[in-house]
């Protein structure tokens, strides 16, 4: 078998650049291509859906391989990297025509799924987490950075808490980064991995990034500062770790300045209102629990923002609300003002479309990787400012007072864009066209020296046609001659002397004289530099641009507050919503509250509103009863939401509404199986419940729905009916709470309880039929209508009148020796002999004559609690009644 022929000097350098990154797919530059060769091509070639050829065919090193056009660089690195695989970019990094020998190439930028930044590839209106996660003795932090906006975050678990492994589960939950990067040698808790990180890539690090050593310098270098206390890091040495782990790992696979991280802040969960990840999809915060979407969900239904920095700042603020009634107040104020001002409202949202991403088009100058057409939206982002601060110059709110009055609208940076960018510029830089006349003297020079050359060159053909007589004269260009003389055959003999001939054609001879090579020189030159400056003055544009990153971070941040209130009050107005009072008191007081996502989804008819009044330690637990389609699983939703719009600072669908702050909402409706962990819908239920009753306080809002329904009845009943005597066991500290339940008897707590009230979902029948009201009264309700619904479903008649047979026996007690209801039993004699064995209160009932051959003694105490009249009875009369029964029974 002969030896494998020697690699090229090409596969060398690749094998060198791959052998670095063993761990990622390379995109490998050659001219207007990216390549991928051997085992990177396979993989890719399946996931993109591109032609896998081979290089080398017919030798000893056939080599697979497969490529794309340079130009569609971010859509295919997006599309790996959604794929869970790591992209390293290669390109050449000097300039072909220069070079001596191979072109040299290196690999520029990793893109992970935590690193991916190109604004057309992600959300608009969500972050793009990378998370790290360290662990310092026993101190766990996580830290969250944006890279696609610079917003830069980190958590630490408190001090000797042992729940800290939970709390960690349930940041990633909240933040639901792409990417956790983690130490090498981190002991994660037994089972955390597999439980809590599916979904998002793990990144192993070496371990000396997480070190005090290298995590502080390096902060403290990034974020221009000589201590980290200011930053809230004193006495928080695994948040430290954390910070310095997430930011070593971006440089180095970024490799580029990371100016737009310019700032830190500590994350304090207990400053919020917390919503665990069971209430945040219970609510569909996010999510629809019909198909997983984001239309027909809450964030969906309130986001009227205009700009994508608004609609991530606006699901900020939903899944964080607020807990000082202060703050709350500012933002009210703010609403109420743009509120009243409809014209101010609406011409400030005009302006706002205007506004692009500025933060993700900064990222990308920072990046280096920022287009003509970005910087050009830049450009007309700070152009708006102006306009947009004279529209709000007679707004007082103090929230929107004290933006105007620290924005630095930017603009000698616009100056400088207006200045540089053409009005129109191409898409990509290499069209040339970008850098407007009179920016550089050089550039203006060139362009000159190329109009006038094309210009020369124009005229010259007129003058030698004039000067040798020869009509058909022209003088053309092609890539691989320049510019020449065409004469066709016939006028050969009068071209004159000083012509030299360049090239026989079938028509004729192509000539060059020496004037025209000159102005060729001159020219083509002109073109060559004309690019090389084009490109020179981009870069040092964009590099000037990502200088002045946290400038143009406020503004981003100012525009996308602005357009939070605005997209808020816009919303108070369209649905008539009302300014709720936020206070410290313990009571829950909605009047005519709505469901804020129902009733935006209604066409033809008006969403019915409801009150509720609960009370912390007094009128705190409400039980709701009432049928299927009656509506309590919508108004225990709309409660929640209300109380949550309320305590982030909007206004809330209701005539009316006050609310004690609220330091956690618990909302367990519905339940799931939970494959994935081997659950069944009535352990995770189980699960939900356990949650709620270990971390409720007093000022906690529960909303609960058919607790217990996921087992047996009578296991259900007594779990339900434990659950709400818990809840109410010290009535001093009684959560907020509304219970729906079909378990009707739990109504009878109203009577043992003080803290327990009954309401119940009112229905009006007609006949066989029932209309559904949605209203919620006092009171309980005895029924839940499950025939009639199941006819509402489309259950076949034959079906629903059969179980309308079976309830009617049910109700009237009519059961036989076997414990079955006369019309349910069959003709399966088998079957009633073996339930006649069974202990059960039915075998205890007398045949149709009075007899009960089996348990005589039975049917005689059944005859005397017949004769009985037990509304006569005293209380000791009845006891000494059952004690003697209970001692016959003994004997017998």
């Amino acid at each position: 078998m002969p030896a494998a022929a020697p690699l090229t000097p090409m596969f060398r350098q690749y094998r060198a650049l791959k052998q670095a990154h063993p761990d990622a797919i390379l995109f490998f530059r050659m001219g207007d291509f990216y390549e991928m060769f051997f085992e990177d091509a396979k993989v890719a070639s399946g996931v993109l859906d591109l032609t896998l050829t081979a290089r080398g065919k017919g030798t000893d090193n056939v080599v697979p391989m497969c490529g794309f056009p340079h130009h569609q660089l971010d859509s295919y690195t997006a599309r790996l990297v959604r794929e869970g695989h790591r992209v390293a970019i290669c390109d050449q990094v000097e300039d072909p025509k220069q070079a001596k020998g191979l072109v040299r190439r290196e690999v520029v930028r990793i893109v992970t799924p935590g690193t991916l930044a190109d604004p057309d590839q992600l959300d608009s209106k969500t972050n793009a987490w990378l998370s790290s996660v360290a662990l310092v003795g026993k101190r766990l932090s996580a830290s969250f950075l944006d890279a696609s906006t610079g917003e830069f975050v980190v958590w630490e678990a408190p001090p000797g808490d042992d729940t800290a492994w939970a709390a960690l589960a349930d940041r990633l939950r909240v933040f639901e980064p792409r990417e956790i990067v983690h130490a090498e040698d981190l002991a994660w808790a037994e089972g955390f991995r597999d439980k809590h990180v599916r979904g998002a890539l793990l990144t192993p690090i070496d371990a000396y990034a997480f070190s005090a050593a290298a995590a502080e310098p390096l902060l403290e270098r990034q974020l221009g500062v000589a201590s980290l206390d200011g930053f809230g890091l004193r006495d928080r040495p695994a948040a430290l770790a954390a910070a310095g782990g997430l930011l070593h790992y971006l440089r180095d696979t970024q490799r580029t300045g990371l100016e737009h991280i310019n700032s830190l802040r500590v994350h304090e969960p207990s400053r919020h209102l917390l919503l665990d990840p069971a209430t945040r999809r219970n609510l569909e915060m996010e999510r629809s629990l019909r198909d997983g979407g984001r239309q027909g969900t809450f964030t969906h239904a309130i986001d009227e923002t205009i700009t994508s920095a608004g609609g991530r700042l606006l699901r900020a603020w939903l899944l964080a609300p607020l807990l000082d009634t202060g703050e709350i107040a500012r933002r009210q104020d703010a609403i109420e003002e743009l509120l009243r001002r409809m014209d101010l409202r609406r011409s400030l949202r005009d302006r706002l479309r205007g506004v692009q991403d500025v933060e993700r088009l900064l990222s990308r100058a920072v990046a280096g990787t920022a287009a003509p057409r970005d910087l050009l939206g830049l450009r007309v982002s700070l152009e708006r400012l102006p306009e947009i601060l004279e529209e709000l110059s007679e707004l007082r709110a103090p929230l929107v007072r004290d933006l105007i009055d620290r924005l630095d609208p930017c603009a000698d940076v616009a100056e400088r864009l207006r200045r540089a960018i053409v009005d129109e510029p191409p898409v990509t830089l290499k069209e040339g066209g970008v850098i407007r006349d009179g920016f550089d003297e050089r550039l203006d020079e060139y362009r000159t020296i190329q109009r006038d050359g094309r210009a020369y060159i124009a005229s010259l053909e007129i003058k030698e046609r004039e000067s040798t007589g020869i009509a058909s004269l022209k003088v053309r260009f092609n890539k691989v001659f320049g510019y020449f003389i065409e004469v066709s055959r016939p006028n050969l003999r009068l071209v004159p002397e000083h012509y030299h001939r360049k090239q026989t054609i079938s028509t004729g001879e192509r000539f060059v004289t020496p004037e025209l090579k000159e102005y060729e020189t001159k020219v083509l030159n002109a073109q060559e530099r004309i690019e090389s400056l084009e490109l020179e003055l981009f870069g040092a544009l964009r590099a000037g641009i990502a200088t002045e990153a946290a400038r143009l971070q406020a503004v981003a941040a100012a525009t996308a507050l602005l357009d939070v209130l605005a997209g808020l009050a816009e919303i108070a107005a369209q649905g008539d919503y009302c300014r709720p009072v936020v206070d410290e008191g313990a009571g829950l007081d909605i009047v005519a509250g709505r469901h804020p996502v129902v009733e935006r989804s209604l066409v033809e008819t008006r969403f019915v509103p409801n009150d509720t009044r609960l009370e912390s330690g007094a009128r705190a637990v409400a039980i709701l009863t009432g049928p299927n389609m009656g509506g309590k699983s919508t108004y225990l939703r709309q409660v929640a939401l209300i109380t949550l719009l309320a305590q982030t600072g909007s206004f809330v669908p209701a005539e009316k509404a006050t609310i004690g702050i609220v330091d956690r909402i618990f909302c367990r409706v519905g339940a799931s199986d939970s494959l994935a962990e081997g659950q069944s819908t009535f352990m995770v239920e189980m699960t939900e419940t356990a949650n709620i009753l270990h971390h409720a306080t007093p000022r906690s809002l529960l909303l609960l729905d058919e607790i217990g329904r996921g087992t047996s009845t009578f296991d259900g009943l007594s779990i339900a009916w434990a659950v709400v005597e818990f809840l109410s066991t010290d009535p001093s500290a009684a959560p907020r709470t509304l219970f729906a339940t079909h378990y009707h008897e739990l109504t009878e707590l109203a009577v043992e309880l003080e803290t327990v009230l009954n309401l119940r979902m009112a229905v009006k029948e007609w006949g066989d039929s029932v209309i559904f009201t949605h209203r919620v009264e006092p009171g309980a309700s005895d029924r839940s209508y499950g025939i009639q619904v199941a006819r509402l479903a489309g259950v076949p008649t034959r079906v629903v009148q059969r179980a309308a047979e079976i309830l009617a026996n049910l109700e009237r007690d009519e059961y036989g020796r076997d414990g079955l209801p006369r019309r349910a039993r069959r003709s399966d004699e088998d079957a009633g002999r073996a339930l006649a064995g069974q202990g059960s209160l039915f075998n205890l009932m007398p045949a149709d004559d009075g007899h009960d051959e089996r348990d005589p003694q039975a049917a005689e105490i059944l005859a005397e609690l017949r004769s009985q009249d037990t509304a006569g009875l005293t209380p000791l009369q009845a006891l000494n009644l059952l004690a003697n029964w209970q001692e016959r029974l003994k004997r017998e």
